[in-house]
């Protein structure tokens, strides 16, 4: 009686007896396969060997981008780094908002900045802190992680300049308690995404929160 083969039963076959190759390897001489690349007839250990270069070009490219990823990521600690001595060494509450603004405009490249804050002791005597709106609260208290995406449709959009197109929305925190909202604008779409990391924004948060903390309230802080 004929049996029937068809290319899933010999692809079983070969994955249930790997060593089959080593009992025939003069089929292998035999074998040839089309060349992904231009489409000639190769031999399995060529077509083997055109896999690992495309396969190790693969893995070089993913080296040279987490090699590229590391150095962006070296640059923007070093500039955090820098703010922090200078939050550090700051003696007055101007003195930190002139820093956030330096920093942030400056090394960062942030065209727009703003600083709104609630709750906290002192800021009765600075004109530049009106009140923020409930909505803006609710939704800055509701924060997990720093906002990053469209300023459509954000109220504390009216904190910055018109054409903002891309905004970073920044929690600040006294413990578990939100006191205030850091945000940086673009006039640029994509400068903040909603895929982008925040982990160095909200350091930066972190860091605003603590110096504000320490000039405005430094029995507290």
């Amino acid at each position: 009686m004929k049996i029937e083969l068809d290319a899933n039963d010999v692809a079983a076959y070969l994955k249930a007896h790997p060593d089959f190759f080593n009992l025939y390897a003069d089929l292998l001489a035999q074998i040839v396969i089309n060349d992904p690349h231009n489409g000639r007839a190769v031999s399995i250990t060529e077509r083997q060997l055109g896999a690992l270069r495309d396969r190790n070009k693969q893995l070089e490219a993913k080296l040279a981008e987490l090699i590229r990823f590391g150095e962006e990521n070296d640059v923007i600690s070093e500039k955090l780094h820098r703010m922090t001595l200078a939050l550090i060494a700051a003696e007055s509450f101007p003195a930190v908002v002139r820093i956030l603004h330096e920093h942030l405009g400056g090394a960062f490249d942030v065209p727009h900045v703003a600083l709104r804050l609630w709750e906290v002791g002192g800021l009765d005597s600075l004109a530049d802190f009106s009140p923020a709106d409930e909505d803006t609260k609710r939704f800055a208290t509701g924060l997990k992680h720093p906002y990053c995406g469209s300023s459509a449709g954000l109220e504390a959009l009216s904190w910055l300049a018109s054409g903002v197109r891309s905004t970073a929305l920044v929690p600040l925190r006294r413990g578990a308690d939100t006191i205030g909202l850091l945000m940086l604008g673009s006039e640029e779409a994509q400068r903040f995404y909603p895929e982008m990391g925040t982990l160095f924004l909200a350091r930066i948060g972190d860091c605003a929160a603590a110096a504000v903390l320490r000039t405005l309230e430094p029995a507290q802080a």
